[in-house]
């Protein structure tokens, strides 16, 4: 008789992914010896190229010194630029529109610079209410900075009453009723808490009519599902890469400027060395000559030991291909989904991602009904289930409190094996709960 974990190693047989590639942590509990690891979506784990990468890079630094910078397997001077061409094929973008650089706040922050440009009545800025609370902080200091006052100035936008998540529509109302007071759409292209993945060109487009620029935080959508950001005309976009990218914890992040920004004499920016043009950058002149590409917003020298992991990854994702890996991920997460439908009706534990693949990426996160309550009575909260489901059972995800447990089955590393250790391992911490 086929058991369902019988037909979860069949399924892995089937279509196995990318697990080789990847160190697997051990498991901390539970009886199997390799984790079930769903938390990607906060921090991927380690390619096995990664360390031969950083130890080519100290050899160099060790045996060549400062003439590294050229004389390095891949010499420093221009190492970013080895990242260009494979973080544009990953978003969708043109080599001139990308950069690699700094980390995402960071990013975001420089974008703002160039793309918050409040005016007259034209001042707000518009985030979802559930937006990442870095992403909550540069906004509102962004409004402060500019002698604003962020409480009317930041526009929270809510799920509809008894809706989950932000849906496009309510996005494109409020822009429809109050468009020409708004300045910058900023939203996240995957919703960190609840999993969503928003249409991006369909609201690229609707605060474009409005006069609005718009730009996108993909730290959740990069890796994760397919970008057009050139074709979807988006202004600017930043992202990180320590999550579905895979280069390691506080890694490098990416930069996005459409092409038909990046001539525009209006536009400002803040400068540093690396912000002129890299052929009379030696000159040492007291003037920048930025060339009309991404490349101008940079400020510093890359660090080239942070740069590796990240080039490292990148070319996992040139080999198998953002459409494959898509492919993968929405038959990964359908069946996590299917096993979460089995469980959750009349439990406390609620599936609150949008059902429809189109509606998200690899995350589906579960909200747990009164969690004060259930914290109360000893049952446990949010990171209470989450500590539970790694020591008792080898299954790492994630919570974020007081409500939500985030399970993502990334389609490079993550197995069917793995989510039906994660469903199963639910099931029986629910049941024992109800006892």
């Amino acid at each position: 008789m086929t058991t369902p974990e019988d037909e979860a190693r069949r399924r892995d047989a089937a279509d196995p992914g990318h697990r080789d590639l990847f160190h697997i942590p051990p498991a901390q509990g539970g009886r199997y010896a390799e984790t079930a690891y769903l938390a990607g979506n906060s921090l991927g784990l380690q390619p096995r190229a990664t360390r031969a990468e950083l130890v080519e890079e100290l050899d160099a630094w060790a045996t060549l010194g400062v003439e590294g910078h050229l004389e390095a397997g891949r010499p420093w001077l221009p190492y970013h630029e080895f990242l260009t061409q494979p973080a544009a094929r990953l978003v969708g973008a043109l080599p001139t529109e990308t950069v690699v650089m700094n980390s995402l706040t960071v990013n975001l922050h420089l974008l703002m610079v160039s793309f918050y440009r409040p005016a007259g009545d034209r001042i707000r800025i518009v985030i979802e209410d559930s937006a990442f609370p870095s992403d909550s902080y540069a906004v509102r200091s962004q409004a402060r900075f500019h002698g604003l006052d962020p409480d009317t100035t930041v526009v929270r936008l809510r799920p509809r009453p008894g809706a989950d998540t932000l849906h496009t529509e309510d996005v494109l109302d409020y822009l429809d009723r109050e468009g020409d007071r708004v300045a910058l759409v900023l939203l996240g292209g995957v919703n960190y808490l609840t999993g969503e993945l928003m249409d991006i060109p369909t609201i690229t487009r609707a605060g474009h009519a409005v006069g609005a620029l718009v730009g996108w935080d993909l730290a959740h959508a990069a890796g994760n599902v397919p970008l057009a950001l050139h074709d979807w005309d988006v202004d600017f976009a930043a992202w990180c890469s320590y999550k579905y990218l895979n280069s390691g914890p506080g890694a490098l992040a990416g930069a996005f400027i459409h092409e038909r920004h990046l001539a525009d004499p209006a536009i400002q920016r803040f400068e540093g060395w690396w912000s002129t043009d890299p052929a009379t950058r030696f000159e040492m002149t007291p003037h920048s000559r930025p060339l009309p590409t991404a490349d101008a917003w940079q400020i510093s020298n890359p660090p080239i030991l942070a740069m590796g992991p990240v080039r490292t990854s990148l070319e996992i994702f040139d080999k198998v291909g953002m459409a494959a890996l898509r492919e993968r991920s929405c038959r990964l997460t359908g069946y996590l989904a299917g096993l979460l439908d089995e469980i959750t009706p009349n439990r406390p534990l609620r599936v609150v991602t949008p059902a429809d693949p189109d509606r998200r990426g690899c995350q589906l996160s579960l909200r747990i009904a009164d969690p004060g309550n259930r914290a109360a009575s000893g049952q446990g909260s949010a990171a209470e289930l989450s500590r539970r489901l790694r020591h008792e059972y080898g299954v790492v995800a994630d919570a974020r409190e007081p409500d939500v447990v985030r399970l993502a089955p990334v389609p490079l590393y993550s197995t069917y094996h793995d989510c039906w250790r994660a469903v199963d391992a639910l099931a029986q911490l629910v049941a024992e709960d109800a006892r």
